[in-house]
């Protein structure tokens, strides 16, 4: 059955390769770019098929419209892939006020906001998958991104509760984690922090970038791919992370995480009410900890 996409940032990276293999594969797509010249060669390529649309994802009000416009012109919306986004590196003092609000804004609230003004249109047709193009920097912390990490973790978080609130209207949520991807975001896409000394790993970090010595060894094709492949299995994970980098990193993390949670467990059990009964065993617990798009399936 062929279906209607909505993705965001679809001009480049990532988003760019989605796009080119949803169209290959006879899907429609509503796909968003703050300049949409850069889908000129689709729109010739695969006509009525592609709805390029200028979007600027922090213009609120211009995501309803968009959003409204792709159901116009399709009839419905059956994936939406929330991919703009862009990064800052620098130490988290350094950051002006402003990039610290364009790192938010971006990558966290504006998918929030895209993500609510498409559930009421799954929700009425019964259904849909939602896919958040998040990173392994939503699970994993590393200096230098604290900005662009805080609203990854953000979005991560969204999703993981989302899903559960959504599971059982047929409309399934995951959270898409990469690593590293031959994409422009470490090269002409990223951006820079004003500079502090007193950083000297911050600063290794963001020399290395800018002296081109990151070659991640992700592959976007095969990313979207990934994604393309998981919007049509019946039982999708609310987390996938993609590239072997990624998995790498979250392994270690939670082996720390396990480790450091046990070295505390001692202090973190005696903070309980001497009354309290045991909370994963009440519903509250057992509603938290179930994997309900598995159990919907």
């Amino acid at each position: 059955m062929q279906k209607v996409w909505f993705i965001t940032g679809s001009s480049r990276g990532l988003g760019r390769s989605l796009t080119e293999a949803v169209l290959q594969q006879g899907d429609k797509v509503a796909a968003t770019a703050r300049n949409i010249a850069q889908l000129n060669d689709l729109l010739q390529q695969y006509g009525d098929q592609i709805l390029p649309l200028a979007l600027d994802v922090t213009d609120y009000k211009k995501v309803h419209t968009a959003v409204a416009a792709a159901v116009q012109r399709f009839g419905r919306i059956d994936v939406l892939v929330n991919n703009a986004g862009f990064g800052i590196i620098g130490a988290a003092e350094a950051y002006t006020e402003e990039q610290v609000r364009s790192q938010l804004e971006t990558n966290l609230y504006a998918p929030i906001e895209i993500t609510r003004a498409v559930l009421p249109y799954m929700r009425q047709q019964g259904g849909g998958r939602i896919l958040q193009i998040s990173s392994i920097g939503g699970r994993v912390g590393n200096a230098g991104l604290t900005m662009y990490q805080a609203a990854k973790f953000g979005l991560s978080g969204f999703t993981e509760a989302l899903a559960k609130e959504t599971a059982p209207l047929g409309i399934y949520v995951t959270s898409v984690e990469p690593g590293g991807f031959r994409t422009d975001w470490a090269g002409a896409s990223m951006t820079y922090a004003p500079e502090i000394a007193a950083y000297e790993m911050v600063k290794q970090r963001v020399d290395y970038l800018k002296e081109g010595k990151f070659i991640p060894v992700g592959d976007p094709s095969k990313a979207a791919r990934a994604m393309v492949a998981l919007v049509q299995h019946p039982a999708p994970p609310v987390h996938l992370v993609l590239g072997s980098e990624a998995i790498g990193l979250l392994r270690n993390a939670d082996k720390m995480r396990q480790a450091e949670m046990e070295e505390w467990l001692p202090v973190s059990l005696s903070t309980d009410h001497e009354e309290a009964a045991s909370f994963i065993d009440s519903p509250l617990g057992r509603w938290a900890t179930q994997d309900v798009q598995r159990k919907a399936n």
